[in-house]
């Protein structure tokens, strides 16, 4: 009896390791950070706020944060929440730092017609600043481009510890 009631727990809690996978990720999500935009105008530079908040584009080839090649994580400049690790990092040719992945939970996309045409636009899934757009122009093992706004980025080295949130 000793071994199949071992063999039976083993199996239950195996069942519940399987079953409990959905609801780990489904609580992984990012809490919401709400703010007004004349509160987002004071702590930004007016570069930043018009990126983030008014889903404005940098000048290509203008952030220093392009040839950056430190291990680190890449944060966004509003809430500070991380999006990219330097791993996922690589040179596009666009004038933009580019991604091929995103830390998990930490970007969120919607379609965006402007333009004439119809992209991928991706943002923080904290706090809604806008980072750039998302193509499937990019290198294995996504096959994505996450083309950002340099501006909207900060740079942590990796021997530095991340700043908290911003609440």
């Amino acid at each position: 009896m000793k071994r199949r009631e071992m063999i039976l727990k083993g199996l239950g809690a195996a069942a519940l390791a399987v079953l409990s996978k959905p609801l780990l990720a489904a609580d992984a999500a990012i809490a919401k950070l709400a703010k007004s935009k004349d509160q987002w105008r004071k702590l930004l530079t007016d570069d930043q706020f018009n990126i983030l908040f008014e889903e404005g584009t940098e000048y290509p080839n203008s952030s220093p944060l392009l040839h950056e090649k430190r291990q680190g994580k890449f944060i966004c400049a509003a809430c500070y929440l991380p999006l990219f690790d330097t791993s996922t990092k690589y040179e596009s040719g666009t004038g933009w730092p580019s991604f091929f992945d995103s830390l998990p939970h930490s970007v969120e996309t919607k379609a965006d017609r402007s333009l004439f045409m119809l992209r991928t636009e991706y943002h923080c899934s904290r706090c809604g600043g806008h980072h750039g757009h998302v193509f499937d122009d990019g290198p294995p093992p996504t096959g994505k481009r996450y083309c950002n706004n340099g501006v909207a980025l900060l740079f942590v080295p990796k021997d530095q510890a991340l700043p908290a949130l911003r609440s």
